[in-house]
């Protein structure tokens, strides 16, 4: 049974820094992609970034770019996502992803991703 497991959510003021940790178990993990998406209740999923199996391949929103960054480690099974610079649109509820891939690239598109985790809570308020 595949699990993705989110954990480091919390409550952080503006211009803040957490890091997000998913430990997937089930699975072959380095064959895997991983990405982390958000939900804020009535609105759309959004992505946020997302890792190659290797690690070597990440891509970002524009709206992170440059404050959050995605990492995994395979000995571990485990993704990471750390945010620093955090904004009040920050907040949601952050889910991490897998994503049975063939080669080292991602993708954005939340709907070929095969697994989901249950979010761990992000909110940036002062």
């Amino acid at each position: 049974q595949v699990q993705l497991v989110e954990s480091g959510g919390g409550l952080v003021q503006p211009g803040g820094s957490l890091r997000l940790s998913c430990a997937a178990s089930g699975l072959t993990f380095s064959i895997y992609a991983m990405g982390w998406f958000r939900q804020v209740p009535g609105k759309e999923r959004e992505f946020v970034a997302a890792t190659s199996r290797s690690g070597s391949n990440t891509y970002y929103a524009d709206s992170v770019k440059g404050r959050f960054t995605i990492s995994r480690d395979n000995a571990k099974n485990t993704v990471y996502l750390q945010m620093n610079s955090l904004k009040p649109e920050d907040t949601a509820l952050y889910h991490c992803a897998a994503d049975r891939r063939y080669d080292d690239s991602v993708d954005s598109r939340g709907d070929i991703y095969h697994y989901w985790g249950q979010g761990t809570q992000v909110t940036v308020s002062s």
